[in-house]
């Protein structure tokens, strides 16, 4: 496969830096034209890119992805400590990117995008096996897959993180630890419950 072009590269990499601080900094509709424009590339150029501001949003998820897989898969750490290392990484990051966290959604669950290999999931989600399954052999539970990811996602949304931090005013420390507690009891309760299946 031929490398992209540097001008298409950066073309690319102004687009997606330009969504992250419009989404990071702003609240209601943001548009591609807008996006364009805090990039200082025509909107025309902005759509040979990005069909859309959800994609552009979805590489810059990714991005962020692989920033938490790099320094997951650096760590010493084993078991319930990696998982806590791994996911106050994760605080950190949500709460540097902001809203720029908050806008990827789809009509589809979680695992359903996870399974059909989103890109911008699978990333975290590498990020995550390990510290995961090792939680769970720590914490004496049978692996259960990415249904330990599934947990993960609803406890670590990043508005969940962000309303605990601004509206309970947790700081972030404190945000993981109550998150990895509730993941426990939440990995614990799930293997219980699958062992009477």
């Amino acid at each position: 496969m031929p490398s992209m072009r540097s001008d298409t590269q950066r073309n690319r990499r102004e687009l997606v830096k330009a969504a992250g601080h419009l989404f990071a900094s702003r609240r209601g509709p943001i548009s591609m034209t807008d996006v364009a424009k805090q990039a200082e590339i025509s909107s025309a150029t902005a759509y040979r890119h990005f069909a859309s501001v959800e994609d552009i949003l979805a590489e810059y998820r990714f991005g962020v992805g692989e920033k938490l897989r790099d320094f997951s898969l650096k760590q010493d750490a084993s078991g319930v400590e990696l998982l806590t290392i791994v996911s106050r990484k994760w605080v950190d990051l949500v709460t540097r990117h902001g809203g720029a966290m908050l806008y990827t959604r789809s009509g589809e669950g979680y695992l359903a995008r996870l399974r059909k290999g989103a890109f911008y999931l699978t990333v975290q989600a590498d990020a995550l096996e390990r510290p995961l399954r090792e939680a769970c052999e720590e914490l004496g539970l049978p692996p259960i897959g990415d249904e330990a990811m599934f947990l993960w996602n609803i406890l670590f949304d990043p508005r969940e993180i962000l309303d605990l931090i601004n509206t309970v005013g947790l700081n972030k420390d404190q945000v993981t630890s109550r998150l990895v507690s509730a993941l426990k009891g939440a990995l614990t309760g799930w293997s219980e419950d699958r062992n009477r299946a």
